[in-house]
Order: C-alpha cells, then structure tokens, then sequence
C-alpha cells in the first residue's frame, strides 16, 4: 500500500507540473503533425506501388507517427531529470522515507499518460484526412503505446542519472534515435526496402511497434505482428523497469 500511495503522490505533482508548463505536449504534437499535413499527401501516389501494404496510405502513416511521438516523448524525458538533479529536487527526496521505486513509477505513468493523450491527439486529427480506425485497432495500439511508454521513459531516466548533462543526454539519444527510426519504417513501410536493409531493420524493436499497429489499422487483426508487437513491448517494459529500479536504487538511496 505504501508504494501505491507513494506511487500515486508522484505521480500526482509529476502530473501537475506538466499541466502548469504544457510546452511538451504541444512541442511533442508539431512534428508529427507537420510530418501528417506537409508529407502524408505524398503518400497517396507511393500507395500503388509494388510493396506497399493495403488498407489506405493514411492507414499506414499514421501508425508510425504514433511510434515516432512515443519515441520523442518517452526517450527526452530524461532531461526533466536532470534538472531535478541539478536544482536539489532529487537531494530533498532522499531524506524522506519515500520509495524510490515509487519516485521512478509515479514519473514514468505521468510519461504515459502524456503519451497516450498526444496519440490520441493525433488520431483525431488525422480522422479527416482519411484515417479510419475501429474500437479494436484504437485498443490495440494504446496498449503497445502504453508498454513502448514504460519501456523508454525508465530507460531514458536511467541515462539521465548516469551522463548527469543535458548536453551529452541529447548527443546520445540522437546517436541512437536516428538509425532506430530510419530503420523502423515509419514514414515508409520497410516493404519497399531491399532485402539487406529490411533484415538489418529486423532488429529494430520499433520496426515491430509500427508493424503491429499498421496491422491493426489496416484491417489485419489477426497478422503476426500484433501478438509479436504485444508481447516483445510487455517484455521490455518489464526489463527497463526493473533495471531502472535498480538503478534508481543505487543513485537516490
């Protein structure tokens, strides 16, 4: 009961901090919606070409717009933290008998909740463009948000806590942001790709995302990559989040 209460007084100030300063949810919404007004027109003439899927062009770029929101808003957040580093936030908080896996989970569920309501967001917008999504897809997709949530959003803290410098925290995340969503597919399915590069793009954990919700947003409930996206995200989640209690453990006790 302590941690959930702990959790949920985190959570809480987290949350209401963010709505004080709402730059980031709104900072977070003008990329994919400039992606979604000035090149998702463009895809209407690639949709007949040899390998790109069914289902409608905005169908299948939405979805990695999504992803792409969830990588941005869940890999910076890091950078929050590293300013409660530095002004004492997080000194204050080792002198209270506070949980400190309860400081890590409170933070990371307000990174969630902006998440889901930046997709959401989105999704409305991109109704009267010529998405079309059911009840079935929308389920679906905010549960691999959810997990893809709590998979970066601990793992960005955990580098937070490590580099200590907003400056090498953005060259990092840049370094690894950048081959990940080029090889991710988002703004062109990766069935357009050559063989070598749709291999290499294989091992991108987001290429799997971006499958699992086009599926589901294409009319393809029942294609493999849904379970798979499902399944891998559950599992990171649970990784990033035990590593980042430990780590949290370590450098807040």
């Amino acid at each position: 009961m302590k941690l959930l209460r702990d959790t949920w007084l985190i959570f809480e100030r987290s949350l209401l901090l963010t709505l004080r300063n709402p730059a980031w949810l709104v900072l977070g919404l003008m990329q994919p919606i400039l992606y979604l007004v000035l090149f998702g027109p463009l895809l209407k003439s690639v949709a007949s070409a040899p390998g790109f899927p069914g289902g409608g062009s905005w169908n299948v770029f939405v979805p990695g717009l999504l992803v792409q929101i969830a990588l941005f808003s869940g890999g910076f957040v890091g950078f929050s933290l590293v300013a409660q580093l530095r002004y004492g936030v997080v000194e204050r908080f080792r002198v209270t008998p506070m949980s400190r896996t309860a400081m890590l989970l409170g933070m990371s569920l307000r990174d969630v909740v902006v998440l889901v309501s930046q997709a959401l967001i989105l999704i409305v917008v991109a109704i009267p463009f010529g998405l079309t999504v059911d009840a079935y897809g929308l389920a679906v997709t905010i549960a691999i948000l959810i997990a893809l949530g709590l998979t970066l959003a601990p793992t960005s803290y955990v580098i937070a806590l490590q580099l200590r410098s907003e400056d090498a925290l953005a060259q990092f995340i840049n370094a690894v942001a950048v081959p990940m969503l080029l090889l991710s597919g988002i703004l062109l399915p990766m069935s357009l790709a050559p063989g070598w590069l749709g291999t290499l793009a294989t091992a991108d954990p987001l290429l799997h995302a971006v499958e699992a919700i086009r599926a589901v947003f294409t009319g393809r409930p029942t294609d493999p990559a849904v379970p798979l996206g499902l399944a891998l995200f559950a599992g990171l989640a649970v990784l990033a989040l035990l590593g980042a209690r430990r780590a949290f453990g370590r450098a807040v006790a």
